[in-house]
């Protein structure tokens, strides 16, 4: 059994992990949440700290003995990366092994500046291990999440069904008018068990920790979705430079309504945050490594069509 801090564990992707570190009762798991605990009853083992990341005397009271920190504080939400970075500072000062930062998602950030926290954070890390190695850590990638493609149905405890320009309910795609490109899709469940195995893995964390459940070209994932859907999907393919300058020349708009975005912020930003959302998946942004795949050859990987064909059997 090992202490795990769990840092902005009330999210949507922390609260999935923690249920299934939680599931084998092996570890002792304290989640750090800006909000008050939920009147419902935490699974055992869990214990909710309402948490000033500001406060570093609080820090490390909840850093002692810990051995591993999971952190899912929101790059957007957290201004010069101020709760991570300290954070991190109080995991160093208490001797904390492995430490895992907010990333989640992507390899690299090109035409999404709402993650540029995350890139700060890496430099801060690697900074930190410049001479030694100060604190082990691991970039967790796994692309999209494959259940999104589930929206507007949820097919997940905890994610938000989030719409994406992959609408697979009106059979229908936005992408860039270029060259084919890759996309890795990765399920919530799977995101979850390689994080507690990655716990548990007894070697030492890759700095670059890809998660890959499935890669695609564009035009895969388009022909998956006429299978799995039973009909030609509508793509339309935006210019590159109408993308860049923050116009997006189509009949629909996806939504980004995920839960750290205000209503204010979806309706200023959805045509912004589409343009660099089309832009990164053209620039590689979605399409992970498979460090994790590697360290884990007896895990199975849940395919994207194997995935998707069962949720989608018999909806409208």
């Amino acid at each position: 059994m090992v202490k795990l801090v769990v840092a902005g564990g009330s999210g949507n992707l922390g609260q999935e992990i923690i249920d299934v570190l939680a599931a084998t009762k092996k570890h002792e798991i304290l989640l750090l949440s800006r909000k008050d605990a939920p009147a419902e009853k935490l699974a055992p083992g869990v214990t909710w700290v309402k948490t000033n990341y500001e406060d570093a005397k609080q820090l490390d009271e909840i850093m002692r003995g810990a051995h591993t920190v999971l952190s899912f504080i929101t790059a957007h939400m957290d201004p010069g990366s101020v709760a991570q970075k300290g954070l991190i500072d109080a995991a160093v000062r208490a001797g904390v092994k492995r430490f895992a930062p907010s990333e989640w998602a992507s390899s690299k950030f090109d035409h999404m500046p709402w993650n540029d926290g995350k890139g700060v954070i890496r430099e801060y890390l690697k900074e930190l291990n410049k001479n030694k190695k100060v604190l082990e850590y691991s970039l967790f990638m796994p692309g999209l999440f494959t259940n999104y493609l589930t929206h507007p149905y949820k097919s997940t405890k905890h994610i938000h069904p989030m719409q994406t320009p992959f609408d697979f309910v009106n059979c229908r795609l936005l992408m860039v008018d270029s060259d084919d490109f890759c996309i890795t899709l990765t399920t919530v469940t799977d995101i979850a068990k390689v994080v507690v195995k990655a716990v548990e893995y007894e070697g030492e964390w890759p700095v670059v920790g890809g998660i890959r459940g499935d890669d695609l070209t564009m035009e895969e994932v388009i022909k998956m979705g006429e299978r799995i859907r039973g009909g030609t999907f509508n793509v339309e393919r935006m210019k590159a430079d109408d993308l860049k300058a923050g116009r997006v020349k189509s009949t629909w708009l996806p939504t980004p309504d995920h839960p750290s975005f205000t209503p204010e912020q979806v309706t200023e930003f959805t045509e912004y945050m589409t343009a660099g959302i089309l832009l990164g998946i053209s620039a590689g942004a979605l399409s992970v490594s498979d460090e994790w795949n590697q360290l884990l050859p007896d895990y199975r990987f849940t395919k994207a069509e194997e995935f998707l064909a069962e949720f989608w059997r018999g909806k409208p």
